[in-house]
């Protein structure tokens, strides 16, 4: 067999290998559900820092920043609700009937007692737990990674999904804003979710 010949078979090989790989692709994204279809639902049964019930139902009815973290964490949770307090600032009036959730994924030392402290500076953001069970709940509902690391001192860290959730007034996905998103582009976004009421 000649090298144009072996040349030919090589290309059609990988024509026919990238036709199937885009048809079942194709039919991946055509059957499979909504990633955001259903974020959120499930049958989460929480607390918030001053007791009450904090549930689905509680992100129904004006929009919300959700953000999944822990108390002992050393820069992601102090330097995201940092930033939620400065969209706070710059958005003024805007953000009026704009809610922020803070959600521990460490409920085993996160009491509300301590999930209140945490958040009190920031004079807009209410600290959520619950009991182990329902913290899973709540994480599985929304997607959220998170684990346990053992440090070498004994102690523990967690390792966590760092975006904050953007949610409409019916509690409904709306997109996300990342860990240290440009502060514009942030508040673009928001002003994007309080503008469709």
């Amino acid at each position: 067999m000649n090298n144009l010949n072996r040349l030919r078979i090589v290309l059609w090989t990988l024509v026919a290998v990238v036709g199937l790989g885009a048809a079942g692709l194709y039919a991946y994204s055509a059957t499979r559900p909504s990633v955001t279809q259903n974020l959120g639902d499930g049958d989460y049964q929480l607390l918030t820092a001053s007791g009450e019930p904090f549930t689905r139902a509680s992100l129904v009815g004006h929009p919300s920043m959700l953000f999944f973290g822990f108390t002992h964490c050393p820069e992601v949770c102090p330097t995201s609700l940092a930033e939620m307090t400065a969209w706070y600032e710059a958005l003024g009036d805007e953000a009026k009937d704009l809610k922020a959730y803070f959600v521990t994924v460490d409920p085993e030392r996160d009491t509300p007692e301590i999930m209140g402290d945490y958040v009190a500076w920031t004079g807009h953001v209410t600290g959520v737990t619950g009991t182990q069970e329902e913290i899973e709940k709540a994480a599985k509902a929304w997607a959220i990674y998170y684990q346990k690391v053992p440090l070498d001192d004994g102690d523990y860290t967690m390792d966590h999904t760092a975006s904050v959730f953007l949610l409409n007034k019916e509690g409904n996905f709306e997109g996300t804003i990342a860990y240290r998103e440009d502060s514009a582009t942030a508040i673009a976004k928001l002003r994007k979710l309080l503008a469709r009421g």
